[in-house]
């Protein structure tokens, strides 16, 4: 690079242009455009969310597995407590394997009220059909007779039971109460620890 200007000005090292007439003192290539902005990615197509049916006793497929579970566990009676918790969770895991859809813990509440619900209905009709059978075998007396060896006071207890209508039907709600909110505990249950996979 010169030192000195066409025009005589002395110019200092590196100069780009004259200071006097602004003549340049390199040689700049054209100027390259700049590369356009990369456009913008396309946004991923568009997957419509399926939304689940309500959980009701209208949806086909909450029916279908809360009444297989119901029946499940009404089979398995002689474990009460632990099948009506189970009977609600497993309700609420095979909802959410049939489906794939994250239920919250009120979603599975509702599910084992449901499963619930069946349940008792399941369980009314096998004690309708015992009380059938009591009867046409003679009535409660005859086979409380038949059971008077037994000094096991659970069967008096529930031969005492069974002969008072009142007795009845409290034991009935209570059924009703215990079978449902332990079912509905266990709905609530399976919703929270099966919702984190």
């Amino acid at each position: 690079m010169p030192e000195i200007c066409s025009c005589g000005a002395q110019l200092p090292p590196d100069a780009l242009f004259c200071h006097k007439c602004g003549k340049p003192q390199r040689e700049f290539g054209a100027v390259e455009p700049e590369a356009p902005p990369p456009a913008p990615a396309a946004p991923p197509p568009f997957i419509p969310v399926r939304e689940a049916a309500p959980l009701s006793f209208r949806n086909p497929v909450v029916l279908r597995i809360a009444a297989l579970v119901a029946l499940g566990a009404t089979f398995l009676s002689f474990l009460p407590y632990v099948n009506w918790l189970a009977a609600g969770y497993f309700a609420v895991f095979f909802y959410r394997r049939r489906t794939g859809s994250v239920l919250s813990v009120l979603v599975g509440l509702r599910m084992g009220w449901i499963t619930g619900v069946l349940m008792f209905a399941l369980t009314t009709l096998v004690l309708a059909a015992l009380v059938i059978l009591v009867n046409a075998s003679g009535g409660i007396d005859a086979v409380q007779l038949q059971f008077k060896n037994m000094a096991d006071p659970r069967v008096q207890e529930m031969f005492r039971i069974l002969s008072n209508r009142s007795d009845v039907a409290l034991l009935m709600g209570q059924l009703f109460v215990f079978i449902t909110c332990l079912s509905m505990a266990g709905g609530a249950l399976a919703a929270k620890l099966v919702g984190r996979h």
